[in-house]
């Protein structure tokens, strides 16, 4: 089975991206994770352009890596300058890695434009480079930078730059889709000739910019690539790089090449989440095999054909990449989406039940109200157990007021008292936050603690509002979602109102519900 090497470059080129930083910890930590993984390469930086990259390269040799080779990136050397005395080409020997990444212009419009250089001063810069690389007993790999816009620009001297990288030694030529703007025939028309043109290995670097990255590394793959790189989730500048969280599955699942093994390929979805988080980036839910929505199901005629056959509306089954299927509740659903969803939760129900026609009417009564059931799973799963009689009341809310809120004057903070009742016993807490929801959640969490300690183990992670019919202006309702998380699992659930603060308090009372009733 052809084996497919994965060149990761989250760590360099994803971070080019905008609103994307990572310490020099982030870094460490996912490139340990990559490698566990079964990341081939893991480009760890440019060690020439700032002491972040370089400092990464001495902390990482004390991870030990088991699979991965660490790869130092850089550039040729610089017009008229001996690749021996210039300052990148030194960080890079310094980086002191065993693999090695130089990109290098392919297009002459660059040679012109940006080195202002000749085409045969930039042919020698390419040689030259590789060559001494090689004479320090390094692999190396050359990046043919915008190699496709070269090559339909002036496809013979776009070829000339790979003939001179290979007999300078390059161990492999990337082909660059640097601008991202070619179109998969490009791709495979550029591949043939690269083919034909050396012997050299040949990989593949595509951006996404005409939303084709991850359709222009297959195709180049189809063609005769054996390396691919790219960036987990896709980041990276601009409109980001091809997405290795799609490619990966792709090639092994659909190709059946070989890429990573099958139990790696299980934690896909688990190490695209654990990207994100890290990145502080969010996870977009209708990414392609890794995103909660990749296999959701709500519209009712998909999910009876679901029930009949999983392959109906799956084109794999989502364990494969270590995701899960979802059945999502909205007036869209039918009986057999509640069904479905009572069976999630162990609970039986069949279409001909009472409960499961009550259950869905109060679903579309409430979603035509402005609720939304398919973000708050929790606060569905409280619905369906109050109507099967299997709901358990933990405490009262006798009373929650805001206090002290002076409108124009950031300073200030919010004061807010909730009582509550446990078992004919009261509890009052009066408690200050920097916003009304922030002081009621701290009161109330203080009052429920007293009983439940359990409460002081969770934390509210993300909080989101929702205009529902914005015609009404300001008196229009607000829907609310509350996600809550603590030490085994996360839960959302939703407020609807016309006041945000009832709709939040909505919303807060579910979630701490929904924990109590986990146990």
């Amino acid at each position: 089975m052809k084996k497919i090497q994965i060149y990761d470059t989250t760590l360099r080129d994803g971070t080019q991206g905008e609103g994307m930083s990572l310490s020099l910890a982030d870094k460490l930590v996912l490139a340990k994770r990559f490698d566990r993984f079964g990341v081939d390469y893991i480009e760890g930086g440019w060690p020439g352009s700032n002491p972040k990259d370089l400092l990464f390269f001495k902390e990482v040799k004390k991870l030990r890596l088991r699979h991965a080779e660490v790869v130092a990136f850089g550039a040729t050397r610089r017009p008229n300058t001996k690749a021996s005395n210039d300052p990148n080409i030194k960080a890079l020997l310094e980086a002191g890695t065993k693999v090695v990444t130089i990109f290098g212009k392919s297009w002459d419009f660059h040679v012109k434009a940006v080195f202002r250089s000749s085409l045969a001063e930039n042919l020698a810069m390419i040689r030259e480079t590789v060559e001494y690389l090689k004479s320090k007993r390094l692999e190396v790999i050359f990046d043919a930078e915008h190699f496709f816009d070269g090559f339909r620009e002036n496809p013979a001297y776009a070829i000339k730059t790979l003939r001179e990288a290979e007999r300078a030694g390059a161990d492999l030529v990337c082909l660059c889709d640097t601008n991202g703007g070619s179109i998969p025939h490009q791709i495979a028309v550029g591949l043939a000739r690269a083919r034909k043109s050396v012997r050299v290995p040949l990989g593949i670097h595509c951006h996404n910019d005409g939303g084709l990255g991850v359709a222009n590394s297959i195709t180049a793959i189809e063609h005769g690539a054996v390396q691919v790189q790219g960036t987990f989730n896709g980041y990276g500048e601009r409109c980001g790089n091809a997405n290795l969280t799609s490619i990966i599955p792709l090639l092994q699942t659909k190709f059946k090449l070989r890429v990573v093994s099958d139990r790696s390929l299980r934690t896909l979805t688990e190490l695209s989440h654990f990207v994100a988080e890290v990145a502080n980036m969010p996870v977009e839910n209708n990414q392609p095999f890794a995103g909660r929505s990749a296999f959701a199901h709500k519209g009712g005629v998909h999910v009876n054909a679901m029930l009949k056959h999983a392959k109906t509306y799956e084109h794999i089954h989502p364990s494969a990449v270590g995701n899960r299927r979802r059945f999502l509740i909205s007036e869209l659903s039918g009986k057999s989406s509640v069904m479905l969803k009572a069976k999630e939760l162990n609970m039986e129900l069949d279409q001909t039940t009472s409960h499961t026609r009550a259950i869905l009417q109060k679903v579309r009564d409430l979603e035509n109200q402005g609720y939304q059931f398919e973000a708050a799973e929790a606060s569905f799963e409280l619905l369906m157990k109050k109507e099967l009689g299997k709901y358990k009341n933990f405490f009262s809310v006798k009373r929650a007021l805001i206090s002290n809120e002076i409108i124009g004057d950031a300073h200030t903070k919010v004061g807010a008292t909730v009582e509550i009742e446990v078992k004919g016993k009261n509890r009052s807490e009066t408690e200050e936050g920097n916003g009304p929801v922030d002081a009621l959640y701290k009161a109330f969490s203080k009052a429920l603690a007293h009983f439940f300690p359990e409460v002081n183990k969770i934390h509210l992670t993300d909080y989101k509002v929702r205009v529902v019919n914005s015609q009404a202006g300001t008196a229009a309702k607000v829907r609310v979602f509350i996600q809550f998380q603590d030490e085994h699992f996360s839960w959302s659930t939703v407020g609807v109102s016309e006041n945000i603060i009832e709709a939040s308090w909505q919303a807060l009372v579910e979630a701490i519900e929904y924990r109590l009733l986990k146990g």
